[in-house]
């Protein structure tokens, strides 16, 4: 199962929406096919690893790091697969929450005389599916919020100067990120203070051709129609309140949509509620201290990605977040450190919210 996890892994900036998803046959002891999913519409990890199999397949094994479908989509069932190649025995780290498919595949190889067993390194098959599993369960993408910020928390000097906080290292990191995200979010005051494309460009990273979906919070319509993104190849979607104009924009190849408004911004509830109805699992937010700071507040992030460079930036500086309301050491948020690595010469920090102390 371990070995399938880390083949389901190879997935992730080509499969999403779908899961990542890896197997694994075995037979007398012996690895005879192995495969994960590559992209959606393409086949699943299962048939990918009958088909290395041939004839060895009967009567092995097969190590699943998610509960294989029963059910039509874009390819047809892998249940029926498993069945016709005979296998003995699915071990299935954990079962599919999707509607259509929970528990229906386990119960179809069952009920094919096939031996069953799920739960096997389940905690590490959700983790690797966190965003998929909250989108079709609570219909909400993963909120990750990357930071890059001195060893003493700036993230930009006064003037609004931030290029570059960190190295070439860290920023090819971000290219990552990017890529294994559906949308990356940010907010009009970045766009206007740094021209970002948000888009994946790095050489040696291939996405299969796909690109993040662009989100821009702009309460406002002030997106500027020389925006650089707006001349990308791919989708940016602007997400303003209702009483915004946006003709202009309409002429672009934006895509503008309104949404409710809270304290005069964008309900971002809102705005991940439709991420998720678009099949976005995974949301990556580069943004200001303002809009960071509110995703903070409202608590919308799951996890935090923070590059921290080895300097000190001094007093004339911005923070990482701006949280005008909170006024006491009771107000703080506590995480957990989930990761520590060095990236070039700065510190990735990945962090969780604890839900109390």
């Amino acid at each position: 199962m371990a070995r399938a996890l880390r083949l389901a892994e190879r997935g992730r900036y080509t499969a999403h929406p779908n899961p990542m998803v890896g197997c694994v046959l075995v037979r007398d002891g012996e690895i005879v096919g192995e495969g994960y999913h590559i992209k959606t519409g393409d086949a699943h990890a299962e048939v990918h690893a009958l088909r290395v199999a041939g004839e060895r397949a009967r009567g092995a094994v097969a190590y699943v790091t998610l509960e294989p479908c029963a059910h039509h989509g874009k390819t047809p069932p892998c249940c029926d697969a498993l069945i016709t190649a005979g296998v003995r025995k699915v071990v299935a780290a954990m079962e599919d929450p999707f509607a259509d498919a929970h528990r229906r595949g386990l119960r179809l190889l069952a009920d094919a005389g096939i031996e069953v067993q799920k739960g096997l390194m389940q905690s590490a098959a959700a983790n690797l599916n966190r965003g998929f599993l909250k989108r079709v369960t609570e219909q909400r993408p993963v909120v990750r919020l990357k930071l890059a910020a001195s060893i003493d928390g700036a993230i930009a000097m006064a003037s609004g100067e931030s290029q570059w906080i960190t190295g070439p290292e860290a920023r090819a990191d971000v290219q990552r990120l990017r890529a294994r995200s559906g949308a990356v979010m940010t907010g009009i005051g970045t766009v206007l203070a740094d021209d970002p494309s948000l888009n994946v460009r790095a050489a040696d990273i291939d996405t299969g051709g796909l690109q993040p979906l662009r989100v821009v919070l702009d309460s406002t319509l002030r997106m500027p129609l020389a925006a650089s993104m707006l001349a990308l190849s791919g989708t940016t979607l602007i997400c303003c309140t209702g009483n915004a104009d946006a003709h202009a924009l309409q002429k672009t190849n934006a895509e503008v949509m309104s949404f409710p408004a809270i304290d005069n911004r964008v309900d971002v509830d809102a705005v991940l509620k439709e991420l998720a109805a678009r099949g976005v699992n995974d949301v990556l937010v580069e943004a200001g201290p303002g809009l960071a700071g509110h995703l903070l507040e409202r608590g919308l992030l799951d996890e935090l990605v923070i590059f921290q460079a080895p300097n000190i930036m001094g007093s004339q500086t911005m923070g990482m977040v701006t949280t005008p309301s909170w006024s006491s050491l009771a107000d703080r948020k506590s995480l957990t450190i989930t990761d520590v690595r060095r990236i070039g010469s700065d510190t990735r920090i990945t962090a969780t919210f604890r839900q109390s102390d």
